[in-house]
């Protein structure tokens, strides 16, 4: 047992006291000597062609220090998966195809002022000549044969497409007792969280490029910025004050870049903080989702088959749709073991918002689907649904589908059985059963049921799973001061407090000598 325990311990988290008496720095809190004021013009189409953009009035108007369109972006694309978005859509770019918005949210010029009112004056001044484009807003519509691509080289607009072939579904069916078949619809959602897009650009005092913002990928932002601006990642900063929540919804890219190129055109700091309106507009959404499941079991209550297809709406452009619907390919028949396996699943380009990140990564979608067909299961085999599931669970022993074994220690079994015992299951031997639940009084209905799922840990699909961080120790004799340098992004999981505790941990010093940076 060691002598300073902190992990297993409860700790007062390092960014409490600083949050609660609002003395923590928000992005949209920053303000730094001779600020200017960005506002960005939204494209508010879902598919057209910009034939010209005159900005001859809004740089006239009162204040305005510059506007900035696509002709002044050094490399016109970024993405955090592939590269197929443009940083600001528009003529007069080297890059083919991004004089064409694809959702509303495209950005197609940046109004930078004195004042952010003068910034919002002059950005209802900028005149844009438009050529609609047929708008596709389902995916049955964007896959149609005759669909315009919204993107070179994707046939039926289809971005991704995973599959996981095994066994032999003929065989499957064969030995099904009883085949249930459904649809789930699954829709969009907003992240919401209250802190919007915000932050300011700058030069540091080594000449670096530097972006203060939200986010949740450090080096990825640097990344991006760099490869848009065509510098060298050196020469780009990103830095993360209080992230005020994210969700999955600061992955991808919003204010990063355009903040960036401000700053490196001007040599001024530059501010921009989204309304909740623009944040709404702006950031990917929950990939909406339907899935086809159908599955097939022994009337003793065994999984034999499982055949699933997801039709996900990526919307205008890739994010992290590949990885997203990887997850949801692999989760979609549950954390059971089903011998024959077809599963088909479907990223569609739209017009519509990206399909991003968004708690679960594709997790929750297939997790609906999957418990959905175990309970219609179990009810169709008058099985309790607790029963049913502990005799199909994965463990050790069984593979994924994919055939691939889980590591070791799987508590499936464990964790179903405690939370079926809590909620009020009874269990004798092998055998479960949940009581009657008292409906007397007429005003109040009581209901329960059970799901079970599993989520990857990491980003996985083959992604680098490792991380860096710096400790500098002081002291004579005894160390009475660490400083842990790191980057990973604390969106309010605790992770800064966590890390804290690990490096506290293996110095053996008690968790308020640690500086997290």
């Amino acid at each position: 047992m060691s002598l300073m325990k902190s992990i297993g311990s409860s700790k007062i988290r390092v960014d409490a006291q600083s949050k609660v008496t609002g003395s923590a720095i928000y992005p949209g809190d920053i303000v730094m000597d001779d600020m200017l004021h960005m506002k960005i013009l939204f494209a508010e189409r879902c598919h057209a062609r910009i034939l010209s953009i005159d900005t001859t009035l809004a740089e006239s108007a009162p204040g305005v220090v510059t506007v900035i369109t696509a002709k002044d972006v050094p490399v016109n694309e970024y993405g955090l998966i592939m590269p197929d978005q443009p940083v600001l859509c528009g003529p007069g770019s080297d890059k083919e195809g991004v004089d064409i918005v694809r959702w509303e949210g495209d950005q197609i010029a940046l109004i930078v002022a004195e004042t952010e009112d003068q910034a919002n004056h002059a950005r209802d001044l900028v005149k844009v000549e438009w050529q609609d484009l047929t708008a596709y807003y389902s995916v049955n519509d964007a896959m149609a044969p005759d669909a315009t691509p919204l993107h070179p080289d994707r046939e039926n607009n289809t971005l991704v497409h995973w599959k996981i072939r095994r066994g032999d579904m003929a065989v499957g069916w064969d030995k099904s007792d009883v085949i249930i078949e459904s649809e789930y619809i699954t829709p969009a959602q907003e992240h919401a969280y209250l802190q919007p897009e915000a932050g300011v650009g700058f030069i540091d005092e080594q000449g670096r490029v530097t972006v203060r913002v939200a986010g949740q990928w450090t080096h990825e932002d640097q990344e991006q910025i760099a490869h848009a601006l065509a510098l060298p990642e050196e020469q780009v900063r990103v830095i993360y004050d209080a992230i005020g929540g994210a969700f999955g919804g600061r992955e991808d890219m919003s204010v990063q870049i355009v903040l960036a190129l401000a700053a490196l055109r001007l040599n001024r700091p530059v501010k921009v903080v989204w309304t909740r309106q623009e944040s709404i507009k702006g950031h990917h959404k929950r990939h909406p989702a339907r899935i086809i499941s159908r599955w097939g079991a022994t009337k003793d209550g065994q999984l034999v088959a499982a055949e699933s297809t997801i039709l996900a709406d990526a919307g205008a452009y890739a994010y992290t749709t590949t990885k997203v619907l990887g997850n949801a390919n692999l989760m979609v028949t549950g954390p059971y073991y089903v011998p024959n396996v077809h599963v088909d699943t479907i990223g569609v380009y739209t017009n519509n918002p990206p399909g991003g990140a968004f708690r679960g990564f594709g997790g929750p979608q297939a997790a609906f689907a999957a418990e959905s067909q175990m309970n219609k299961l179990a009810a169709a085999l008058g099985m309790d649904p607790v029963a049913f599931r502990m005799k199909n669970l994965l463990d050790e022993e069984k593979t994924l589908p994919t055939g691939g074994p889980l590591p070791p220690v799987v508590s499936l079994d464990k964790v179903l059985s405690s939370c079926a015992l809590e909620a009020g299951w009874k269990q004798l031997d092998d055998q479960w059963k949940l009581p009657k639940t008292d409906n007397t009084n007429p005003k109040v209905t009581r209901g329960i049921g059970i799901a079970c799922s599993f989520k990857n840990v990491g980003f996985s699909f083959g992604f680098p799973e490792n991380s860096w961080a710096r400790v500098k120790i002081a002291g004579e004799g005894e160390i009475d001061q660490v400083i842990l340098y790191q980057a990973g992004a604390d969106c309010g999981q605790g992770a800064h407090t966590a890390m804290a505790q690990m490096v506290a941990e293996a110095l053996q010093v008690p968790f308020d000598v640690v500086q997290v940076v």
